[in-house]
């Protein structure tokens, strides 16, 4: 038997062997929802009644605009809600199941208890709208904070340069809303509440998507979801 037959077949059964690959040594198996499977998944995060299904909907269709190297993981925030509301949703899309539904923060200067103003620039004290990646994590003035990278232009590409990261603060808490009938309010981050803050950073850091949704007529008509 000669030396070039057995390399034949050892080659062959290595690609037999080894998990589909695409570009890049990606897997070329994901969790991205076919629209077929937009509703059982939303049934099945038990979404019914806490994240309207059209932007639910929106939300996963957009996805299939970016890359991401955790495609499993993805948290939408729903600015249409007021701040007195769970409005963050953290979905596991591979166990179809709702992670965490809890309270977010939104800047100063985007609204009191309703989020009405956005903004993408320095300075603003806004909250920004739309497709963020996750990015590391790290130690900073507000303790362990996760970095944004936002993804459409015009809208969070500045998110990195502004510093609009998640973090963990006192004022957002039942308390604070029993006591101000609000959430206190960030400087533009989606700050989250101190107990729940490491767990759900350690969870999304590093590539997954984080979607920031408002019922705002300028992004709406401008943005990813216009597409």
């Amino acid at each position: 038997m000669s030396k070039l037959y057995i390399i034949s077949v050892f080659m062959l059964m290595s690609n037999l062997l080894s998990p589909v690959e695409g570009r890049e040594g990606e897997k070329d198996i994901n969790h991205r929802l076919k629209p077929h499977e937009l509703r059982t998944c939303y049934v099945n995060c038990n979404l019914e009644g806490k994240l309207d299904f059209q932007i639910f909907e929106n939300v996963m269709e957009s996805l299939e605009e970016m890359e991401y190297s955790n495609e499993d993981i993805v948290t939408i925030i729903d600015f249409s809600k007021p701040s007195t509301e769970k409005r963050l949703f953290i979905l596991d899309l591979e166990k179809q199941k709702l992670l965490y539904h809890t309270y977010v923060a939104h800047g100063k200067n985007t609204g009191q208890n309703k989020a009405t103003r956005f903004s993408n620039n320095k300075g603003s004290n806004q909250s920004s709208l739309g497709q963020f990646r996750t990015a590391e994590s790290y130690q900073g003035k507000h303790g362990y904070s996760l970095r944004l990278d936002g993804l459409e232009e015009g809208f969070n590409d500045n998110a990195r340069s502004r510093a609009v990261v998640m973090h963990s603060a006192s004022y957002v808490s039942e308390g604070f809303i029993q006591k101000h009938g609000r959430l206190g309010r960030s400087w533009g981050c989606p700050a989250l509440p101190v107990e729940l803050s490491k767990e759900i950073i350690d969870l999304i850091k590093g590539g997954s998507c984080l979607y920031i949704y408002a019922n705002d007529s300028a992004y709406l008509e401008n943005s990813i979801l216009s597409d």
